[in-house]
This record gives structure tokens, sequence and C-alpha cells, in this order.
């Protein structure tokens, strides 16, 4: 506020105290009846919005659904082009191809035309898709470019058609992201909203691709939205069914890989999960590193970036020529490995040429996924695993149960989402039976990644880019807790008929008082009727010339914003966040202008600190007492 010094008001100039009492009592008056109602309309108009969500969540569904069918036949389109050299959507496999010695140069050629896209086109169609949408979410508040939801699916046709040893999920869960976010920008939405948006969109992607709508929200939940919240939930559960529903009519609701029968395990077997979780944790870190080290080579190179999906489609080939089954996706070696019907040569050679071929194309910098590798890789591992045990004492493992688990636990420890992979595990086999091994196998792996890296496969490349991201879903601090908990209830007010000199002099002399940035005001009875900050008084070198005002010519003639006392504290801090304000006086909801304490930053702080101590402060409640001699 801007001062001048009145040094000549007249005494009949005095404000109108009684005046302004009525008009301030009135206001909070007013504010406690409007309180009483406020919580109910705002509920209200968030379950409406939540309602336009959900509406806005189907359409996503669908355009999520058809988004992934669409990459698959595209996929299959590429395949026939790139190996057959037709236009067709047959579906065919890559290792039956009959190229000879030429298909060393299919993958670098895909490579070439996928590093053009991203140089001329957008580089976000680089990697395999589930970073750059976290990125999106955490950095670029959920806006993702209209043309990526094209580019993205174009270039993972390309370089899968091709050869390229990736899935297809990963690109669809950016291409519905992409398409969630769109519809999201053309309507008028927050941030948050963009958020729950996104996640519907990438959701309904996997659940069209795979089959498994319910891991499809938990893989939402876990690496996309941060929060586990009915606002954001509902929405992204609602996008999942849509988007299944329509797999359902369109290709059946057979599992993506039935097993041969459900398995029946003993307790006994147990820690033989753990110990395939041990060695699927490991597996997972291997991929992991080994994958962000090439990336670390090609940067190396003295080439331009666009030309690495060519270097890494070279590698692919050659791996191609040695062993073709390793070629694209994979997906029906997957079927055979859960149904026990692949050999231990073909599983070894599996792990060890899928891994070689995905993580140096990957590594590379082309298009293409990781759930469907990370499947193969995880299946292979725990097929080779079963033919060793069962080499050492004939009948110890069945071969389709434990690369079934050895699924789940690399997919667990590679993306550090353990819920999900339990439940993509059985939603893609339908086997019920294997719910407690899953639990331990990937619980194990989980276990192991934490314990040897720092970020997961998905949290490595936007860690590197500064952007700081964790695993851990926990309870708001500030939820916990009531106004009365925290606030201090030792009140200093301030008169409003107080003479605007001793004011200043209790603020900027006296030292026997707390000093506050604020203090709530009251009339002669003790209601409350204003605030005053110290935003709000002149400076103290002004004090004679002034000292003919009191407290109510200078304090705020804003409405005053007060907290209930059993008012949630995220509910008041927020309401503090949006008024500016750095406290707010508590008053009883049937007595509106009594103060019974006061909100300050520090007092939200205490929730905090209190939430810290429980994390860090160890003590022993119970003691034992040695026994008393006789």
């Amino acid at each position: 506020m801007g001062w001048r010094p009145l040094l000549h008001a007249p005494s009949h100039c005095r404000p109108l105290l009684s005046i302004r009492r009525t008009m301030q009592s009135s206001i909070l008056t007013g504010q406690a009846t409007a309180a009483r109602s406020a919580d109910e309309a705002r509920r209200q108009r968030e379950f409406r919005r939540l309602l336009e969500m959900c509406g806005l969540a189907c359409g996503i569904g669908v355009l999520g659904a058809l988004a992934a069918f669409a990459l698959q036949a595209a996929i299959v389109l590429a395949t026939n082009v790139f190996f057959r050299g037709r236009w067709s959507f047959e579906p065919i496999c890559q290792a039956d191809h009959h190229l000879g010695l030429l298909v060393v140069f299919i993958p670098p050629l895909g490579g070439l035309i996928v590093g053009v896209l991203a140089r001329y086109g957008s580089p976000s169609i680089r990697g395999h898709g589930i970073p750059e949408t976290m990125e999106t979410i955490l950095v670029s508040r959920s806006r993702i470019a209209p043309r990526l939801a094209v580019l993205k699916p174009l270039a993972t046709a390309i370089s899968i058609g091709s050869g390229g040893p990736f899935g297809a999920e990963g690109p669809i869960i950016q291409t519905g992201g992409a398409l969630g976010s769109l519809l999201g920008q053309t309507n008028q939405t927050t941030a948050a909203e963009r958020k729950v948006l996104v996640a519907a969109g990438a959701a309904a992607g996997m659940a069209a691709t795979f089959n498994a709508p319910v891991a499809a929200v938990f893989l939402a939940v876990e690496l996309l939205l941060f929060e586990l919240r009915v606002r954001s939930l509902l929405p992204v559960a609602l996008a999942s069914a849509v988007a299944a529903g329509l797999r359902w009519l369109v290709q059946g609701t057979a599992p993506l890989y039935p097993v041969a029968a459900e398995h029946v395990l003993s307790g006994w077997q147990l820690p033989l999960c753990a110990l395939l979780g041990v060695c699927a944790g490991l597996l997972a870190v291997g991929l992991s590193r080994s994958i962000y080290l090439i990336e670390d080579l090609f940067e190396r190179l003295p080439v331009h970036w666009m030309w690495w999906p060519v270097l890494g489609g070279a590698v692919v080939g050659l791996v191609g020529l040695v062993f073709p089954q390793a070629l694209g996706v994979g997906a029906e070696h997957v079927r055979a490995m859960a149904a026990s019907q692949a050999t231990f040569g073909f599983l070894l050679a599996m792990l060890l040429c899928k891994t070689v071929a995905w993580t140096v194309s990957l590594g590379s910098g082309t298009s293409g996924g990781v759930l469907g590798p990370l499947l193969l890789i995880g299946g292979a591992l725990g097929g080779t695993l079963a033919g060793l045990a069962n080499g050492v004492a004939a009948g110890t493992a069945e071969p389709g149960l434990w690369s079934v688990l050895c699924m789940a636990a690399v997919f667990a420890g590679a993306t550090r989402a353990p819920l999900t992979s339990i439940v993509f595990a059985m939603e893609l086999t339908h086997d019920a039976g294997i719910f407690l091994p899953l639990l331990v196998a990937c619980a194990v792996s989980d276990l192991v990644s934490v314990g040897m890296l720092r970020h997961s496969i998905m949290t490595e490349k936007i860690a590197r880019r500064g952007v700081s991201i964790g695993h851990e879903y926990e309870l708001d601090a500030l939820a916990l807790f009531t106004v009365s908990q925290v606030m201090t209830t030792e009140v200093e007010t301030v008169p409003m008929s107080l003479p605007l000199r001793r004011f200043l002099d209790r603020v900027y002399v006296q030292q026997t008082r707390a000093k506050h940035q604020g203090y709530p005001v009251v009339d002669e009875t003790g209601r409350l009727v204003s605030m005053v900050t110290r935003s709000d008084l002149p400076e103290y070198a002004w004090r004679e010339d002034l000292g003919w005002l009191v407290v109510a010519d200078i304090m705020s003639t804003r409405p005053v914003i007060v907290a209930w006392p059993d008012e949630p504290l995220r509910l008041a801090a927020e309401h503090m966040l949006q008024a500016g304000v750095g406290r707010l006086p508590v008053v009883l909801p049937d007595q509106p202008e009594r103060v019974v304490g006061i909100l300050t930053r520090g007092d939200v702080l205490k929730a905090l600190a209190q939430r810290a101590e429980d994390e860090n402060k160890r003590e022993r409640l119970i003691r034992g007492t040695a026994p008393k001699a006789a």
C-alpha cells in the first residue's frame, strides 16, 4: 500500500468503526452460512466433472483400441513389404523368410527410414515410448504434439516390420497417450485432467493390444499417474474396459499366451520361485544397464543420431542371419514357451540372441517397445533354467510355469511395477493358480532391482535429462491431519480501535512479543472482523504523522478467509495458496466470529515434520525387564 503523511487530519475524520464492524460481522456470518453447504456443493461439482471425465475416457478407449488395431495391421503390412515384397495384411513369421544373406540389409533399411522420420518429423518418436510419455506428464503438463499420434505408430510399424526385435505395446501406449492428450487439449481441461486422459489413452492401447485391461490400469497407476485417486482411477479403468471390450468383439476373449493346463503348486516350491525371482532380477538389472551403456556408446560416435538406427539395424540383421527367430515381436515364441513346447536349445539361443539384438537396437534410438521383448527374454530365461534343473533332477521344474514366472519377474525387475507384472501374467495366461508364485518371484525380482539400480529401465532416460521421479506411493501427509491438530491456539489478536502508533511500536519496537507477519483484528467484544499484515503497515518513520489513525483504518477490506478446526489440512493449505496469504484465522463453524486459533505456513509444515519423524525416528516402545531375584 502506498502511504502519504496526513499532517492535518481533522478529528471528525475518524473512521466509522461501528459501520465497518457491522459489515465485517455480516460477512463472517454469511461465510459461516455458506460454509455449511459449500462442501456439498463442491462434492457435486467434482462428481459432475468426474462424469464428464469418464465420458471422455470412454471415447479415448474407443480411439485407443482403434489405434492398437491399426498399429497391429500396419506391422503386418510392413512385414509383408520388407520380407515378401508384397502389399498384404496376411500375418507371416519373419523367421520363415527366404531372403538368405539379403536379410542382413532389411533391418538397417528400416532403421534408416525411422532415423529420417525422427530427424525431420519428431525426435520424440525415438525410444520405446513410455519414458517419453512420463516426461510429457511431468514436464510438459501432459501436452503431446498431435503429429506424434501419427509418426510414432508409423515409425514403430516400419521398425518392427523390418525385423526390429521389439513389441508394439510401448509405442501404442505413447500413441494412446497422445490421443488422450489431444482430446484434452481440444477441451477445457486442467493439467491434472489431461494427465488422466493421457493415462486413459495409454491404458486403452495396452488393454487392446494384450487383452489385459486390469494390468493396463495398474500400469497407468504405477508408471504414469503417480497417484491412486478416484478422480483418476475410474476414467482410466473405463477407458481400459472399453478398449478390451472392443478387442473381445474383434479378436475374441482367448488369452494371448494360453497354458497347457492350470498349474497347481505346493508350498515347498515357493523357495524355487524366490530363486527364480533372484535370477530374473539380475537379468533385469543387466538388461537395463546394457541398454544405457550401449546408448552411451552411440553418443560417442562421430555421426548424427539419425544414422544410429542404421548401425543398430545392422547388428539385428547379423543376429537374424544366425538365428532368424530373434527378428520381430516373437509373440508366437512366447506362446510356445508358456505351453511348454520350446526346446532347451531354442530357449538358450533365444535368450542370447534376442538380448543382443534388442539391447543394441533399442540403444541406437530406434522406435520400439520393451514389454514384449522383456516377456520373451524372461520366458527364455525361465525355460532355460527349467531345462538345467531337470537335467540335474528330472521332473523338478515345469518349463511352461517357469517361463511364465520369469516373464513376469523380469518385467517387474526392469520396470519396478510388480503389481502390474503379477496381474499382467495372470491375464495373459488366464492361470489363476500361479498367483502366489508370481507374488514371490516378482517381489524378489523387484527387491534385487531396487538394491542394484537407482532407476528403472523406464525412468533412467528421463532421470538423465534432469527429471527426477520416485517409485514411492504414500499417503498425503497433509490429508492425514485436520487444522485443529496443527494450528496455533495462542492467538495474538489486535483490537480494531488500537491506535496505529501503538501497533507500530508493537510490531517494530517491542521485543517482548513474538514477531508475526499478520494478526487477526477483533472488535471490543472479541469478535473477528478482519486481518492486518505487515504489508498493510506504513513505514515506522511516519509514526508521528499518522498518529490519529487506528488499526481499523489500515486493516484489510477484503472478506476474511477462515479455516475450521475439523477442516482437512490439505484443503486449508489450498485455500491459503489460492488466496495468496500466509495465515488463516481458525473459527468455529457455529460461531464464525470467535477466533480459536491461527493456521500459518509453519503450522502446515508441522504435518510434514511429523511425517519425517515417523519415517526416521526409531524407538523401542516395549522394553523387557529382567526377573527379580528371589
